[in-house]
This record gives structure tokens, sequence and C-alpha cells, in this order.
């Protein structure tokens, strides 16, 4: 039980951090400052913050008219819930 722990801890501190970084992307593209790469959010959202970019693009309205940038995502929480669910199924086979 310690592992479901530390992953949901992961996940919590994960998705502050990308709920973070997507208000930051949004804050720059109003002012035309730097942005975060589509990469770099991808990369976060696939380390487990992908709850907290949920909400972000809710909260911002940001990334949620870009189809591409949509299907990526999706396919990151994909991956990433694929992945843990056979992590699982092994750790708790």
């Amino acid at each position: 039980m310690m592992a479901v722990a530390i992953y949901l801890g992961v996940v919590a501190v994960m998705s502050v951090v990308c709920f973070i970084a997507y208000g930051l992307d949004k804050r720059r593209a109003m002012l035309d400052g730097p942005r975060i790469s589509e990469r770099s959010l991808h990369w976060l959202e696939f380390c487990g913050g992908w709850p907290g970019a949920i909400v972000a693009q809710r909260q911002f309205r940001h990334k949620t008219r870009k189809l591409s940038f949509q299907l990526v995502f999706w396919l990151v929480v994909a991956l990433h819930v694929g992945l843990v669910g056979v992590a699982a199924y092994f750790y708790f086979a």
C-alpha cells in the first residue's frame, strides 16, 4: 500500500506543477512573452500531472481549441493510465 500512497503523492504534486505551468503559459501568451513548449506541458502531464492539466485547461480556457494538442493530451493520459494499470497488475498480482 505504500506504493499507492507514493504514486498518489506524485500525482498530487505533479498536478499542482502542471496547473501552474498552464497558468504561466496562458499569462505569457496573453502578454506575448516566452511560452512553455507543448512538449514540456505534455511531459508534465505524462509524469502524473494530467489531472491538474484537465483542471487548468478549464480554469484558464487554455489549449482547449487546438485539436492537435488535445489529441496528444488524451494520448498521453491514456498512455499514463495504461502504464500505471500494467504496473499495478504486476505489483498486486
